[in-house]
């Protein structure tokens, strides 16, 4: 019966491919030459293609076993070189059935998801290569898997997934191929945030140290050619045999410097009206950055009773030649919608209805952001069940959403969200998602059965691993004590995680012990660390002790935005450009965004400590 099974099912390929070639043959020219073949031929899987699709279909057609199997295979490769990707797809799945031998089905896999590719399908793709992985278990994954697999996570919008792909490729490609394959992974590694480069760090691709050290001298040092050639000179030393020795002359020959002079900076703030306050903070900031400089003048400029129609002119007679701001969204818009103003601008908030112009740079403390970064350096700490708590305010959402989204693209898997108005009240919610609620019933059926006392606990889920709390500090406060309680003293520990909303520098100074364990993402402003000021922030806390959490981001802000003006021309030069801000580390991204890497900070021993999540 088994033999019976078999012969029926490749004599259904064998019918399926006659259909084919039938209409293969009605869309191509008559062959110049018959094609011959053999039982007996002996075909090596890394064969160079000369034949057309058809004439493999042909081949295939009058040979038996794994020969015919092997032309199968070669046709289903040639379609997809041929742009027939459809028939590639159809002729690789079809050929599955006809061999139970590994090898050919990993290069069926590898064809199906080549071809997926190219049919823009790319989840698909990755079932494909999933599979295709499994099937070559431990042995190394050649040259067009990892090619493929970076296409694939770029489309996915999984940049660190792809670049580690990329990285793979680079390391079985041949000295001939380096020179291209290599600017195209340091192009690929300078789109990456700080914190992506040491998530990458941990995923150990070949020859990561040497790139991580040439990113490091680069993104430190980049910006003043002198000092970016001494280290680059130090970096050949240490890595003779590294593949990037071949950009290292590329990157010495290029001069990265200001192409414009900062003698007059307009800052357009909110110095009127309801957000008075905040464009004072922001002013503060700029001023603490400025210091004095002789060689620059500011003119403040209130951005709330500005006209905007004749702004150009007054940023004439003032021999501007730089802007900050404006700050408030509906001022972006008025600003932008200005086509004379086209002076090279940091904005400090994202437009809302009109398109940023060449001239423009956004620095926005955009809440996705660090809800990505959360989602990607969690998901891979092995957690696979979270719960996001997120309070019912827009950015809270907004977070929660962001962060759910990256979670399941990254693991296939997506994460519980429980929204809430207020902690005190979020016991029954809380009870409901561990399924305290059913423990507590299943203890209540059991002494009304056998009617004595017994000693008994409730016992919350087991599956969830990790929760992720988006809420303000005083929400926090309530809510994760309340989950350390309800957590079964039969379970471990559930770890508590929480984005900068959760965390409070002010409340530090009270008693922490309730959020003893939680880990949160936090700008160097406000978490003690390497990165911080720490004598301007001292300074800082003495003029204006009672400044609120938001104020002092808006200040850092205001600060960070002093110095990238004056790096303004050279974000636009290099990629690699970077600047390590009181906001976090700052990248420029394709569409003219500043994006944040946030550091991690945890309570510990009732103080808050900097920590590394790897």
């Amino acid at each position: 019966m088994a033999y019976h099974y078999v012969s029926v099912k490749r004599l259904r390929v064998i019918f399926s491919v006659i259909t084919l070639l039938v209409l293969t043959s009605c869309a191509t020219k008559p062959d110049k030459k018959p094609v011959k073949s053999s039982d007996n031929t002996q075909i090596s899987s890394n064969e160079i293609l000369t034949e057309s699709a058809k004439d493999y279909l042909t081949l295939a057609k009058n040979s038996t076993g794994e020969t015919a199997t092997q032309y199968f295979l070669f046709a289903a490769q040639q379609f997809n070189n041929e742009k027939q990707h459809k028939k590639a797809l159809w002729l690789a799945q079809q050929t599955q059935a006809l061999t139970d031998n590994n090898r050919l089905k990993y290069q069926l896999e590898l064809i199906s998801a080549q071809s997926l590719v190219s049919l823009e399908a790319y989840d698909v793709a990755l079932n494909h290569l999933n599979q295709a992985k499994k099937l070559r278990g431990e042995q190394q994954q050649p040259k067009a898997f990892y090619q493929t697999l970076a296409i694939v996570q770029q489309q996915r919008q999984l940049p660190l997934a792809s670049v580690d792909a990329r990285l793979r490729a680079l390391a079985l490609s041949s000295e001939m191929e380096y020179q291209q394959q290599a600017n195209d992974v340091w192009l690929s590694l300078n789109k990456l945030s700080q914190w992506e480069i040491q998530q990458l760090s941990t995923l150990a691709p070949p020859y990561f140290a040497g790139w991580q050290q040439l990113l490091n001298f680069a993104h430190r040092f980049g910006y003043q050619s002198d000092t970016f050639n001494r280290y680059l000179t130090q970096w050949q030393r240490n890595f003779r045999d590294h593949p990037a020795q071949i950009l290292v002359e590329k990157l010495s020959a290029t001069t990265v410097q200001s192409t414009d002079k900062e003698h007059n900076i307009a800052v357009l703030l909110p110095l009127s009206g309801k957000q008075k306050k905040a464009g004072e903070v922001a002013q503060q900031g700029i001023l603490a950055a400025y210091q004095n400089n002789s060689d620059t003048t500011l003119h403040f400029i209130d951005s709330v009773a500005t006209d905007y129609s004749t702004l150009a002119d007054y940023l004439t007679s003032l021999e501007v030649d730089h802007v900050i701001g404006p700050l408030l969204k509906s001022n972006v818009d008025a600003y932008i919608n200005q086509s004379q103003l086209n002076l090279p601008t940091l904005l400090l908030n994202l437009p809302q209805t009109h398109s940023l112009k060449e001239t423009h740079i956004v620095l926005s403390m955009n809440p996705e952001d660090e809800a990505i970064q959360a989602a990607t350096t969690l998901s891979r700490r092995q957690f696979t069940s979270p719960i996001v708590f997120a309070q019912q305010d827009s950015i809270s959402q907004r977070i929660a959403k962001t962060f759910s989204e990256q979670w399941q693209r990254i693991t296939g898997r997506t994460p519980e969200v429980i929204a809430f108005a207020d902690a005190s009240k979020v016991q029954e919610k809380l009870e409901s998602t561990l399924e305290l609620d059913l423990s507590k019933k299943r203890i209540a059926d059991i002494d009304r059965r056998i009617r004595q006392q017994l000693k008994t606990q409730e016992r919350n889920r087991l599956d969830i691993d990790m929760i992720y709390i988006v809420a303000s500090p005083n929400e926090t406060r309530l809510l994760k004590p309340y989950i350390d309680v309800n957590i079964s003293p039969f379970a471990r520990a559930i770890p508590v995680f929480a984005s900068s909303r959760s965390h409070s520098h002010n409340s530090d100074k009270s008693d922490s012990r309730d959020l003893s364990g939680l880990s949160f993402t936090e700008m160097p402003w406000q978490l003690t660390s390497k990165q911080q000021n720490a004598s301007l922030k001292q300074l800082s806390s003495r003029i204006w002790p009672d400044r609120s959490d938001s104020l002092e981001r808006i200040f850092a802000m205001g600060y960070d935005s002093y110095s990238l003006i004056h790096k303004f021309s050279m974000f636009k030069q290099q990629p690699y450009i970077r600047h390590y801000g009181q906001t976090g580390v700052l990248k420029l991204n394709e569409q003219g965004i500043l994006t944040r890497s946030l550091l991690w900070g945890s309570y510990q021993r009732d103080k808050v400590e900097e920590i590394v999540l790897e």
